[in-house]
């Protein structure tokens, strides 16, 4: 049985299924500049580095100072991270900054 979102709807499959589609690195930039604003793309990647440090056990403040992000923001990422969809989970674990739980 699969994962169900609540988010689940016609434009967000459509808009998943065009990030899948994406062949690489420089296709990711050219979709997300279009679709998004610097300020959103910065934050989503800003997340993940969290999330990274997160999960190799750094401190509020050694993520705060290393990433600039606020501790609501750090404190959004790690209850995703403990309580989410386990989203950055499956993330971190492809990227070799998570384990198998």
């Amino acid at each position: 049985m699969g994962y169900e979102s609540k988010l689940k709807d016609k434009y967000l499959d459509e808009l998943f299924e065009a990030i899948l589609s994406l062949d690489n690195i420089e296709e990711c930039y050219r979709f997300f500049e279009d679709i998004c604003t610097i300020n959103e793309i910065q934050s989503i990647a800003q997340r993940l580095q969290v999330a990274k440090m997160l999960k190799q056990k750094r401190t509020y403040n050694e993520i705060k100072e290393k990433t600039g992000a606020s501790t609501a923001t750090i404190s959004r990422v790690n209850r995703a991270l403990n309580y989410g969809a386990d989203g950055y989970k499956i993330i971190l674990e492809r990227l070799g900054y998570g384990s198998k739980e």
